[in-house]
């Protein structure tokens, strides 16, 4: 009997630790992530406070885009790549990010979620679709477009994307 509650909490421990072993890696319908080299041409996005420059960008399905991102604006902003119910789902991921005091007006923090009652302790920006740009820094993010498809690139930091910080990205044949 005395066996019983350290094989129970052992059980426990397994059940909640499982999905980080197991956890399957995202596909996109649209695309994968890409190396650099593997790029057919560059594309330089500004973001602005509340802006992206170009606002739209086209696309033939089979190229491999390296977008150069350049944050000229004065807070953290978001480039992700996804249709409008991917950003909508995002959004409230980012949402629980800044509520718990992880994403701030200029950086994303690391946190130890282990120690907080109720966090997910798998909580991190980690979307290969999607990269943070500090204020004043640039990033890059590369991807093949494998079809035809109507897309958003957007900031999806709580706010940004209902003040207008997304655009139009079309794929074609």
């Amino acid at each position: 009997m005395f066996l019983r509650k350290p094989l129970m909490l052992a059980a426990c421990l397994l059940t909640l630790s499982a999905p980080v072993w197991a956890s399957p890696a995202q596909t996109y319908d649209f695309g994968q992530p890409a190396p650099a080299a593997k790029a057919s041409r560059s594309v330089e996005v500004v973001m602005g406070d509340m802006s992206f420059d170009p606002k739209a960008i086209d696309i033939k399905a089979g190229e491999t885009i390296r977008f150069v991102l350049v944050n000229k604006g004065q807070l953290l902003h978001e480039f992700n790549l996804g249709d409008a119910a991917m950003h909508a789902a995002h959004q409230q991921e980012m949402l629980k990010m800044q509520q718990s005091g992880m994403l701030t007006p200029t950086a994303m923090k690391e946190m130890d979620h282990g120690s907080m009652a109720g966090m997910d302790h798998g909580m991190k920006h980690d979307d290969p679709n999607s990269v943070l740009v500090p204020p004043g820094k640039t990033a890059e993010l590369t991807w093949t477009f494998t079809k035809a498809t109507s897309l958003e690139f957007a900031c999806n930091i709580p706010g940004h994307y209902q003040a207008g910080m997304v655009g139009k990205l079309t794929v074609s044949q």
